[in-house]
């Protein structure tokens, strides 16, 4: 009870004027049958506000790098460089991207026209330090080395070595498996002068860097993760299994001639006998899983009874080839039964462009940014050339002719595309070839103009 003027209040008054105002603040209604109530207050301060998720308390004080995921860096890498077809396909993925051209344009703005003319003299000095990136190895061994640890741990790691003066002397590649990620309040990246990377050397924190420092690309971040997620972590099960299937067909040829059978003993065994002749043969081989291939004991006369054939490649291969290959969208047509040439055929070309296009846009991201933050120009751009993004060069060269004689293109923003310069003024482009008309022998021109 409380008091008020020398006179006693009811609690429930006070209770349903505090309902009241309650109601007048939130909206919520103060007597709702099985509703949902008022929230819990917050018990964090408002800095918190924005964290980007619920990592563990002290997450930095972990001196491993990847220490809460499932997987570390090196098993990811084991598992890479024990199934063979794994190892086939990514090299396969690289050879892909080993094979296509690049340059540097000026960027094409709205109205076609160019930020920069394509004789840039800022061009030809970015080109020669992409061409050998780290000093040390040229552009498609450097690209090798970046896409291994993109596909296998999906952490490529470069180091900004730099010359006296501040500016920018080489890209030099380092192990993506030695840097832990360091995280602020928010569960972000630090900004700079803050430490955002760790380099972890013989089990101890070595080096700090910054992101001005060290560039850390993981092509497939989570919310609710520090580090990506590759490739090779998206399929652990498969290649478990795959590799499994792999020991078994090797167990063939090095684990004797005895396959899994039923062998009978002497009818005056009992089950007992039988059960401890049994324990006794699986000891001798215990620990081994060569095991697996070998006989069993059974009541009955002495006799062998193969439990099964030993097929060494079955529909189940072809379809963990198909995961893996799927995974690094490359195209499984060598690796499973013959099919038509044109079902494969089709089947490569979406592999190629579904697995290659995305990976392109990835790097060419990383380097936009690079040369607009190093090199001071943001109006310059890292192209690929546009016939080799495409399986068949005439069918490209078609579909240019039609964007060009239906003015959805014109002849500079096509010529653009392949990394030629734009025509001259004093340049005229030779006209394009028109279809020709029916079988008469007259031109659609002609035809048309026959029609009353």
């Amino acid at each position: 009870m409380a008091r008020a003027e020398g006179k006693l209040l009811d609690a429930s008054l006070i209770t349903r004027v505090a309902q009241g105002l309650r109601y007048i603040v939130t909206g919520s209604e103060p007597a709702d049958w099985f509703g949902p109530d008022q929230p819990l207050p917050p018990m964090a301060p408002p800095e918190v506000m924005g964290r980007q998720f619920d990592y563990p308390v002290g997450y930095n004080l972990d001196t491993p790098p990847r220490a809460g995921e499932r997987l570390s860096f090196h098993e990811l890498r084991r598992l890479a460089d024990s199934y063979d077809l794994l190892r086939l396909v990514i090299e396969s993925r690289k050879d892909q991207f080993e094979r296509l051209s690049w340059t540097i344009r000026p960027r094409l703005m709205p109205g076609g026209a160019r930020h920069a003319a394509a004789g840039d003299p800022r061009i030809a000095p970015i080109i020669r330090f992409l061409e050998c990136p780290d000093h040390e190895h040229a552009w498609s061994s450097w690209l090798r080395i970046l896409l291994e640890d993109l596909f296998v741990i999906d952490a490529p790691t470069l180091y900004l070595r730099r010359n006296r003066d501040g500016s920018l002397y080489a890209l030099e590649p380092v192990d993506g498996a030695t840097i832990k990620r360091v995280i602020d309040d928010s569960g972000r990246t630090p900004l700079p002068p803050d430490p955002a990377y760790q380099q972890i050397l013989k089990g101890l924190p070595a080096v700090n860097y910054t992101r001005d420092e060290l560039l850390y690309l993981p092509r497939n971040p989570r919310s609710h993760k520090v580090y990506g997620f590759s490739p090779v972590e998206q399929i652990v099960m498969t290649v478990n299994i795959a590799l499994r299937r792999q020991l078994s067909q090797l167990q063939y040829y090095t684990e004797g001639n005895v396959p899994e059978a039923l062998i009978g003993v002497p009818d005056t065994w009992s089950p007992e006998q039988i059960r401890q002749f049994q324990d006794y043969w699986d000891a001798l081989l215990s620990g081994n899983s060569g095991t697996r291939r070998h006989a069993r004991f059974v009541p009955g006369a002495f006799a062998y009874h193969p439990t099964k054939s030993d097929p060494l490649k079955d529909d189940y291969d072809e379809w963990l080839a198909r995961i893996i290959c799927y995974a690094f969208s490359v195209s499984p047509a060598p690796l499973v039964r013959l099919m038509n040439r044109a079902t494969a055929s089709s089947v490569q070309e979406v592999a190629e462009e579904e697995g290659l296009a995305p990976l392109q846009k990835w790097l060419k991201q990383f380097i936009d940014g690079l040369i607009a933050r190093e090199f001071k120009a943001p109006d310059l751009e890292f192209t690929w050339h546009v016939e080799e993004d495409t399986a068949d060069p005439s069918a490209a060269a078609t579909i240019a002719q039609i964007y060009v004689t239906t003015g959805i293109k014109s002849i500079d923003e096509v010529r653009a595309e392949l990394g030629l310069d734009p025509l001259a003024p004093d340049q005229s482009p030779s006209p394009p070839i028109q279809p020709s008309g029916p079988a008469t022998g007259h031109s659609p021109g002609a035809a048309a103009k026959e029609m009353p």
